[in-house]
């Protein structure tokens, strides 16, 4: 297939089209400099693509979008958002206009569209939470509709957090848990919806061949787990203690209130119900294997 990304310099976005490259297929990349060769150049804060170059390509899978582990300013607030709704709503309108259009759209979303739930769990179902990420995430997801309403199949795989060594959450984690200084945030007690970054990929080839799946797909491990039992494995895995608390004032004076309570405290219990349906196998079904596939012990 000839399959287009964008975002595909990320962390993810690189994982993935190596993997599909090396299934055989051809990868195109979204990229802001001046597009080469394998290239498609956009521009979603000036509402600039190539469109022409759009014209017989399989699947998009849109990963792009700006960093949300940052302070939340509301400059920052704005850039996460307007990341994620422009570039949407721009490659939506694109591929609606083509003669020649995508049988597929991969729009990532992510399980913050949930909100803080607690103990709640959550399936595909589950009606949308409130807070600035949820709003968000509501709004990344409706910016596809231009796609829908052309009959091209749209699906959302909400992320919950990849594991993987070299990027993303648990990159940042180990400096400090390789120490000894590691430890549980706030009470501990908030869940943790996450998912191996080798079922990520697969389950994106598992959504590139079922038809059957459209809209919102929650992708992430069957088994989330609450902070302190993350932290608890996560020491186990480095043969460290992790037995530090890092109390909610301190997460506050560093990051912000407002990011603090949505991302790193709030509790998300999110389960994978569409991909079950579907005869998605899990790789890395536990943490403590996804924690051994990552760090490679």
């Amino acid at each position: 297939m000839r399959i287009a990304i964008s975002g595909g310099s990320g962390f993810l976005g690189s994982h993935l089209a190596i993997a599909l490259r090396k299934g055989g297929d051809e990868v195109l990349a979204l990229v802001r400099h001046r597009p080469g060769g394998g290239e498609i150049g956009w521009d979603p804060d000036a509402g600039t693509i190539q469109r022409e170059k759009l014209a017989g390509i399989d699947v998009v899978i849109h990963l792009a979008g700006q960093n949300i582990a940052t302070r939340w300013t509301h400059g920052a607030k704005r850039q996460i958002r307007e990341s994620r709704v422009r570039g949407t709503g721009l490659l939506a309108t694109a591929l609606s206009g083509l003669s020649s259009k995508p049988r597929l759209l991969i729009s990532v979303s992510a399980v913050g569209i949930y909100g803080d739930r607690g103990d709640e769990i959550l399936t595909e179902a589950s009606p949308p939470g409130t807070g600035f990420l949820a709003e968000t995430a509501q709004a990344w997801e409706a910016a596809a509709q231009p796609a829908r309403d052309a009959g091209i199949r749209v699906v959302h795989p909400r992320l919950g957090m990849v594991l993987g060594a070299d990027g993303g959450a648990l990159a940042k984690m180990l400096p400090p848990f390789r120490l000894g200084v590691g430890g549980k945030l706030g009470l501990g007690t908030q869940w943790m919806s996450w998912v191996a970054l080798d079922d990520v990929l697969a389950a994106m080839q598992h959504i590139i061949t079922n038809q059957e799946l459209t809209g919102p797909v929650n992708l992430v491990a069957p088994e989330p787990v609450r902070n302190s039992e993350f932290t608890r494995l996560l020491g186990q895995e480095l043969h460290r203690p992790a037995i530090f608390t890092v109390p909610r004032f301190a997460l506050h004076i560093r990051y912000g209130s407002e990011m603090v309570d949505e991302v790193l405290l709030g509790s998300a219990r999110v389960v994978p119900q569409r991909l079950v349906e579907t005869g998605f196998s899990f790789q890395c079904p536990t943490l403590r294997q996804a924690l051994a596939r990552a760090l490679g012990s």
